[in-house]
């Protein structure tokens, strides 16, 4: 089914429930929205730490650890 058709399709089935169940899916519907939202701002926020160059003075330091130094190892 195209977009478009969903939508009117959901339209038509909303026009036939009670006002309490249309509020109930204008609120899912602002969830959904907030849900977009914050994975937009999450996406960019890890895409500046990732371009960041505020921590890149610690690719120059010498590793103190290595895996033969763990004690045990979780799988």
């Amino acid at each position: 089914m195209e977009r478009n058709d969903l939508i009117e399709n959901t339209i038509l089935k909303i026009r036939q429930l009670p006002d309490t169940k249309i509020k109930e899916i204008h609120d899912f519907a602002e969830f959904l929205l907030m849900k977009i939202d914050d994975q937009i701002l999450q996406q960019g926020i890890q895409e500046l730490v990732s371009n960041s160059k505020a921590f890149s003075f610690l690719n120059e330091e010498e590793d103190l650890y290595s895996v033969n130094d763990l004690k045990e190892r979780y799988k």
